[in-house]
Parts: C-alpha cells; sequence; structure tokens
C-alpha cells in the first residue's frame, strides 16, 4: 500500500524534531547561561584565585606595621674537663645551663614604604576585581553571541519546515492540475525534486541547529548535550536608540564603566606607587628594638652561712703573734630556684637604631629607574588601549548601523519577493509560466526570507555588542 507522501515528509521533521519536543524539562534562558558560565568558567578561577593572592599580599603589608617578636631558648650541656664550682678543682664533670630571650623590633619610618607598600596592596586587589569583571564581559559576549546563533539556526529550521509544508501543499495541487491537464506532467517532476532538495535543506538546518546547541553545551560545561535546549520564546528585533547616540559620546561612556580602562587606570596607580616605595629605600630609615635575656644554671653553688672562723693571715716579725682575720663560713648547696635565677639574672636592651644608605651597588637608584620606565610603558599601553577601544566602538557602530540598514532592506525584498510568488504561484496553476520558472521565482522568496532572519540575528548581535560598549546590561 503506497504511504501519502505528505504523512512521510512529517514523518521526517518529527524524527528530526524529536530531541526538541521529548525529553526536555528545562529550557535555559540567556541569563542561566551567562550564570553558569560564570560559575563554571576555568579562566573565572584562575583570576579569583590571583584576587586570593591578592589578599594575601595585603596581609603581608599591613603586617608591616607590627613588631618583630623573636623568641628564643637554649638549654647546654658542658661534659669534661671542668672547674668544681665547690671546690675549685679541674674535674671530669658535666654542668647544665639554661638561657632565653626575648627581642622586639619595629620600624618607626623607612621612607613611607610600608604605608605604600599597603596601597599598592589595595591597588592590586581592585585591580584583580576589574579583571574578574572583564572577564566576565567577555564571556557573557561569548555566551550571547552563542545564544542568538542557536536562536538563529533554530529560526531558519522553522522557516525551512514551514518552506517543505507549503512544498507539500504545492505538490498535491500540481498533481490535481496535471489530471486536470492544466499543465503537464514534467513540471509535477520539477515540484518533486524541489521537494527532495528541500527535504535535504531540513535535515542541513537541523544539523546546524543541534551543532550549536552542542556549542553552547560545551561552553557551559553541560555534558548532556541531547536534553539541553534554550527558552524557545519567540525574539522580535529590540528597540534601541544607541544609533542615535553619536560614536564619540559611547567612547567617552565606554571610558567611565568599562572594566578593562578601569583595569588600566589602576595599574597607572601601582605604577606610580611602585616608584614612591622604591624611592623610600633611597631614604633613611629608623627602627626601634627592645630586648630581654635572662640565664639558669643548675650547678650546687657556694653559699654563705653568716657565721665567722678567726684564720690567720700572718705573723708579726716581732712577737711571732698571728695576725688573725675573719673569714666567713661557707657551705654547699643546691641551685637556686629558677624564678630567683630569671629574676637576678635578667637584662633589658633597647634603642633606635638610624640607617642612612650611602651606597648599595646602584640597587635602589635603578629599581626607581627601572619603574620610572615601567611607569612609560603603562602609559604608552594605556593610551593604545583607549585609541584600541575608540576604534572598535566606530567599528561596532557602523557595522551596527549598516546590519540594521542592510536588516531592513531585507525586510522590503522579502515583502516584493512574496508578492512575486504570489503572482507566479496564480500563473503557474493557471498554466501561464512553467514549473522552472516558477521553481526559480518561489526559491528566491525563500531566499529572501532565510536572508531576513540572517540579518536579523546580525543586527540584533551587534546591536548588543554596541549597547554593551555603551553600558547597557546584556539582555536578550
Amino acid at each position: 500500500m503506497k504511504i501519502n507522501l505528505k504523512f512521510n515528509v512529517w514523518l521526517i521533521i518529527l524524527i528530526l524534531s524529536n530531541k526538541v519536543i521529548f525529553g526536555q524539562d528545562k529550557y535555559w534562558t540567556l541569563e542561566q547561561c551567562v550564570t553558569r558560565a560564570f560559575e563554571n568558567n576555568i579562566t573565572i578561577k584562575q583570576s579569583q584565585l590571583q584576587l586570593e593572592n591578592s589578599n594575601i599580599e595585603k596581609s603581608s603589608a599591613v603586617a608591616n606595621f607590627f613588631p618583630n617578636v623573636n623568641a628564643s631558648l637554649n638549654h647546654s650541656w658542658n661534659y669534661g674537663l671542668n672547674q668544681n664550682i665547690t671546690t675549685g678543682i679541674l674535674e671530669n664533670i658535666t654542668t647544665q645551663f639554661s638561657s632565653m630571650a626575648v627581642n622586639f623590633g619595629v620600624d618607626v619610618y623607612n621612607g613611607l614604604q610600608n604605608v605604600r607598600r599597603l596601597h599598592r596592596a589595595n591597588l592590586s586587589i581592585i585591580a584583580n576585581e576589574y579583571n574578574i569583571e572583564d572577564i566576565k564581559d567577555d564571556i557573557g559576549l561569548l555566551v550571547a553571541n552563542a545564544y542568538l546563533q542557536i536562536m538563529f539556526n533554530r529560526e531558519i529550521l522553522t522557516v525551512q519546515k514551514q518552506q517543505l509544508e507549503i512544498t507539500i501543499e504545492q505538490l498535491e495541487r500540481t498533481k490535481a492540475l496535471v489530471q486536470a491537464g492544466i499543465i503537464v506532467e514534467g513540471d509535477l517532476f520539477d515540484i518533486e525534486a524541489s521537494l527532495a532538495n528541500q527535504q535535504q535543506t531540513l535535515i542541513q538546518a537541523e544539523n546546524a541547529y543541534r551543532i550549536t546547541k552542542i556549542n553552547l553545551a560545551q561552553l557551559l560545561l553541560i555534558t548532556d548535550y541531547e536534553n539541553f535546549e534554550i527558552s524557545n520564546e519567540n525574539y522580535d528585533v529590540p528597540f534601541s536608540q544607541i544609533l542615535d547616540e553619536s560614536p564619540k559620546d559611547i567612547f567617552i561612556k565606554a571610558l567611565s564603566h568599562r572594566n578593562d580602562i578601569k583595569r588600566a587606570i589602576t595599574n597607572l596607580e601601582i605604577a606610580e606607587t611602585d616608584i614612591e616605595i622604591s624611592k623610600g629605600a633611597l631614604k633613611p630609615s629608623i627602627s626601634a628594638f627592645y630586648g630581654y635575656s635572662s640565664r639558669i644554671s643548675y650547678s650546687d653553688r657556694i653559699e654563705r652561712t653568716g657565721e665567722f672562723n678567726s684564720l690567720p693571715i700572718g705573723y708579726l716579725s716581732t712577737t711571732g703573734e698571728p695576725v688573725l682575720t675573719d673569714v666567713e663560713k661557707t657551705k654547699v648547696v643546691g641551685p637556686m630556684s629558677i624564678t630567683d635565677q630569671l629574676n637576678m639574672n635578667d637584662g633589658h636592651n633597647f634603642g633606635l637604631q638610624l640607617s642612612i644608605p650611602i651606597f648599595n651597588r646602584l640597587i635602589a637608584k635603578n629599581n626607581v629607574k627601572r619603574n620610572l620606565i615601567n611607569l612609560d610603558i603603562v602609559k604608552n599601553q594605556f593610551e593604545q588601549d583607549k585609541l584600541d577601544l575608540e576604534n572598535t566602538i566606530n567599528q561596532s557602530y557602523n557595522n551596527t548601523s549598516a546590519a540594521y540598514k542592510f536588516y531592513q532592506a531585507t525586510k522590503k525584498t522579502v515583502l516584493a519577493r512574496s508578492d512575486s510568488y504570489k503572482n507566479a504561484k496564480n500563473k503557474f496553476e493557471a498554466g501561464v509560466i512553467n514549473s522552472y520558472e516558477f521553481s526559480q521565482i518561489k526559491q528566491q522568496y525563500e531566499s529572501s526570507v532565510s536572508d531576513e532572519v540572517r540579518a536579523k540575528y546580525d543586527y540584533i548581535f551587534k546591536l548588543k555588542v554596541l549597547e554593551f560598549y555603551f553600558g547597557l546590561k546584556l539582555q536578550i
């Protein structure tokens, strides 16, 4: 039994479109896609790690204002030939000693280097934050472009389906005309050939649609390509007054809000701060210090008893009578308590130190020179960035204006081709023109419709880029 041709064709369309119709629970909006890209983009993650490093640098800069504190503790054993403290005789004995020390040091003045290092650390954080936002801007445009590509291919696919349906209806109508003897059977073959060609075009459109979805899914690190689908809302050309602005006004506005420009300005401040830091190394510095130390001995010691013995220290030459003196008695006792020894043996050391750089092999002076050169490099790069931005905006403005004019022209072409197609259709059905002439006019009309869709999305993307430079939020 012969299956109806129209049923066959729609079966093909249904099979090709099953991924759009079935198994799809979530439709991704542009905002959701951009958010997903921000959360998973590796470049953003790397930049966030750089921001964390900047925060650590700030912590180090803040710590420069705090004093240096160092503590030391020492315990030693002396083994071998040593003088016995109790007998004064050299013996092989082991003695133990402990000592401790605590030292404080703080920079009072070092050419304001610490202040400027803290300022530089804050600027570095700001620069990295601008860098992250700049990367997000680029990713947002990239995602928007991929998103619009899907919308474009989806609309092209819809157009191809509609055109295929029209051709199927025309085929059925042509069959009736052939049976009525109005046109020859050869015209039917031309329509069937046109139908086969449109079926191929439909398959190509479906494939292009699928590929663009996969491209966006990969950009978002989504592995379930088959079930990925964007929002199915229709999208018309947005209203915008951006072309009423001059390229110069857009450029001036861009200078005030573009994150790459803000980052460049911050880098200028960092370069200037580096110069001041390096100049600080040429100035005198003042530091304050304080030290405390004490020691402990674990050896036995000789202690006075408070009792005295009269001992002769000599004899009178005349009488031979001994000369006596009082000598205090001593005794051997254990080591003094640790607390008492610490209090008795403690020592304090404090003062100010002035350091004047005289000659350090030109290291400091050369650092200043290098930073001055680096500042000029950063300034030149900033000026080049502004020139590039202005040139990009001028080009984007002209491209957007041209794209809008082209889109308006395609709309007019579609209207004209539509009227021509309707007229040719009536002539064909009346037998005035043959199928070849009719197919040529029909193909021209179909091409104009595709050109209009292509021009529409080309204009939309260029418009969004221009609005982005002007500081408008990216929305579709």
